[in-house]
């Protein structure tokens, strides 16, 4: 498979001089992830999370996964369930505990993950680096703490400032609200947090939407992620949910989101 998707066809690129992203699985789509990749996953809390594609790699078996979210999962779904079946060798977050990340942090504690703690801003700015082929920057974040303990520092201009390099995914699992079949996606309201970073920042992205529509379907100046960032489109039924996990995060976040599945 190449960076274009060139030959790919139902597998997510071209057939017969047409371009078509569209998976027929979750399985289809999550079949080629190899052992050790590292994976983006978006959401924010329980906003934008692509439960479903998680859940289907966890069912593929890849192992020994370096995992980028924003926090360290919540409860038994998402990114806690990947810790929960032991796949994740490396997670890289900001927020790695809250009151129901207990798989993560019996993990950690145990010694069978390695954590890499990266401020909120940086981290997304690392992936938005990425897509935009930039190797490195410099930022003020985390100048003068354990964050900046052996990285590159200088001071400009008056002010300290750290050496932050681009983080790249080999795979990257998105949530969109909708897309069509040449992978432009539209999300829905808070739930595209760290998707449109994500999604530049891979080799290979895999979006799940709840919603196929024709070519011109979308109003072009509402596309948030072009289709040229995105490999595989699958589709997955909207979630009935009408609770949010006591004490979670997301209470606070995205309640609504939660209750809604979106």
């Amino acid at each position: 498979m190449g960076e274009s998707g060139e030959r790919l066809g139902r597998e997510g690129g071209l057939s017969a001089g047409m371009i078509d992203k569209i998976v027929p699985s979750l399985e289809a789509a999550l079949a080629d992830v190899s052992d050790g990749s590292t994976i983006l996953v978006g959401g924010f809390g329980g906003a934008g999370v692509p439960e479903e594609l998680v859940d289907a790699l966890i069912a593929q078996g890849a192992r020994d996964l370096t995992i980028v979210n924003n926090n360290a999962g919540n409860g038994e779904v998402g990114i806690a369930a990947l810790f929960k079946a032991g796949r994740v060798r490396k997670l890289l977050c900001s927020y790695p505990r809250q009151v129901d990340s207990h798989h993560f942090q019996e993990a950690y504690r145990a010694g069978k993950v390695e954590l890499e703690i990266v401020p909120q801003g940086t981290l997304s700015e690392r992936m938005r680096a990425a897509g935009a082929g930039i190797a490195a920057f410099f930022t003020p974040t985390g100048y003068g703490t354990d964050l900046a303990k052996g990285k590159e520092t200088r001071v400009i201009g008056g002010r300290g400032y750290v050496l932050e390099h681009a983080l790249h995914g080999d795979v990257a699992l998105v949530k969109a609200e909708r897309g069509d079949r040449w992978g432009n996606l539209v999300y829905r309201k808070s739930a595209r947090n760290y998707g449109p970073t994500m999604s530049s920042a891979a080799k290979l992205t895999i979006a799940q939407v709840y919603e196929l529509v024709e070519l011109g379907g979308l109003d072009p100046e509402c596309i948030v992620t072009p289709g040229i960032f995105v490999t595989r489109v699958v589709k997955v039924p909207r979630k009935d949910r009408n609770w949010t996990p006591a004490g979670s995060v997301t209470r606070g976040i995205s309640g609504k989101a939660m209750a809604t599945g979106r």
